[in-house]
């Protein structure tokens, strides 16, 4: 089953990795560029509004269903026409949820069009989720692969031609990039609607009998979306309300965001593929040591890598990337990056625990993050500012990281793999005293070079990748 999952993972990521930060990058960092740190920090702030009522959108209908027909492929098309009838009611709660919140925050009548749009997005994006998850579930990775990047695709296209070759005569503004994500999303939702309708037709209709089962299974991981959702995105809504110059501080906090955002694809597509593949070997009572072991051994070291060197190389990073950059803008992206190691290892045991259908526990953990990172985010950001939410972010994250650990070990009683753990505690050490030395000794761009390849040898001399495993991997996969 490891050797599975390894394997998966090539046309996925290649995918990802090529298509998905050159748009953060190339088209929405330079889209930040042009507008301006304090435009693009409200466009920030609507967006992470538009995520918050998710709940309502999703039902955790997407994680259900992925489960569920990794575990009963046939049901499938019996539940078809009805998950797509049932999704359309809830985009229209969802739709009205969020405008009448946005409306008691305060917001007028010039957001409310951004939001509306926004929201439109965010119903499309959901619909292309629930699509790839039946791919998912019956583990046809590739094309998911191929759905998870075609929004993503459209919209290079489409920005790459007013940012750099002027092709259709418009100004670069947030409302453009707006209603230009709006038609890829639109594309990538029908494609991903024709392709599920190739595995079986089935009408569409609410059938209120099976939308009441399905919402009644479906309310656990509803209510975890919604709790994540809250102490995961309530940062940028809270900088932008609470704060006299809200806005620009959103924008900072966005900069360094964005780059956690991209990090974060690579163990996203990863737990992706983990939840069907958990949810089999639980219900066949097979042995997770391995596969647990397989994922933490990339997910983790390739996580520490990445969060050492972007911190102790910030300036340098967003000078890069950004053309207005300050000090509280790399102080704020310190704070942000950190968050790659306690996300990467939720991203592994809770979606274990989520494939266990170990909701009860997951919600209590949730609950108490969300309150955790209220309270921080009322204490820090009015004196910290943007950078007091990153505080609050890496605070929860890494909180919630250890509470994920050990509610997955309590309940589906898995074999820590303490020896792998003394070696990626040791790896950090040598690697961050790595970083203190070549940083003072080196340009920069070298320094990260021989960073890169210290790691890679440590990783190997430690045995925390297995060479020859690896090796005779890649020898079988090249005789297919």
């Amino acid at each position: 089953m490891s050797k599975g999952f390894i394997s998966n993972i090539f046309l996925i990521v290649l995918l990802n990795v090529l298509i998905k930060p050159f748009y953060i990058f190339g088209i929405d960092a330079q889209i930040q560029n042009q507008v301006g740190f304090e435009e693009y920090g409200l466009y920030f702030s609507l967006l992470n509004l538009s995520f918050l009522f998710n709940i309502v959108l999703d039902f955790g209908i997407t994680n259900y269903n992925s489960k569920n027909i990794a575990q009963h492929p046939k049901t499938l098309i019996k539940y078809l026409g009805s998950l797509v009838g049932l999704r359309l009611v809830l985009s229209f709660l969802y739709l009205v949820i969020t405008l009448v919140a946005a409306l008691l925050m305060g917001h007028n009548m010039e957001t409310m069009h951004l939001l509306l749009f926004l929201c439109f997005n965010q119903i499309l994006a959901a619909f292309t989720l629930y699509f790839r998850s039946n791919f998912a579930g019956l583990h046809r990775f590739k094309t998911d692969a191929i759905l998870s990047v075609l929004d993503r695709l459209i919209l290079i296209f489409l920005c790459s031609g007013v940012l750099y070759a002027q092709l259709f005569d418009l100004a670069v503004s947030i409302d453009n990039f707006i209603y230009a994500q709006s038609i890829s999303y639109c594309v990538a939702a029908l494609t991903g609607f024709i392709l599920t309708l190739r595995l079986g037709k089935s009408k569409i209709k609410l059938k209120k009998h099976i939308s009441y089962a399905l919402l009644k299974s479906s309310f656990p991981y509803a209510l975890l979306i919604l709790l994540m959702m809250l102490y995961t995105r309530t940062d940028a809504v809270m900088l932008e309300r609470l704060l006299p110059n809200g806005k620009e501080q959103t924008g900072i906090y966005a900069a360094g965001f964005r780059i956690l955002d991209a990090a974060s694809i690579f163990p996203l597509l990863i737990a992706g593929i983990l939840l069907p593949m958990f949810a089999r070997m639980l219900k066949k009572k097979e042995n997770l040591n391995a596969l647990l072991t397989t994922a933490s051994s990339i997910m983790l070291p390739i996580s520490i890598i990445c969060a050492t060197i972007c911190f102790f190389y910030a300036d340098q990073l967003l000078g890069l990337i950004y053309t207005q950059t300050t000090p509280s803008t790399s102080a704020c992206f310190k704070m942000i990056i950190l968050n790659f190691i306690p996300i990467s290892t939720t991203y592994i045991f809770g979606t274990l625990l989520t494939a266990n259908g170990s909701l009860k526990a997951l919600n209590m953990m949730a609950i108490g993050g969300f309150a955790l990172n209220l309270s921080l985010n009322f204490i820090l950001i009015p004196s910290l500012e943007a950078q007091g939410a990153a505080i609050a972010t890496l605070l929860t994250q890494g909180l919630t990281c250890v509470a994920q650990i050990v509610i997955a070990q309590q309940i589906i009683g898995f074999q820590l793999q303490n020896k792998l753990t003394i070696k990626l505690f040791v790896f950090t050490g040598i690697l961050i005293l790595i970083n203190l030395y070549v940083q003072a000794q080196f340009h920069y761009f070298w320094s990260i070079v021989i960073n890169l390849l210290l790691a890679g040898l440590l990783l190997f001399s430690l045995r925390i990748i297995d060479l020859k495993a690896a090796l005779g991997l890649l020898k079988e996969k090249v005789n297919k």
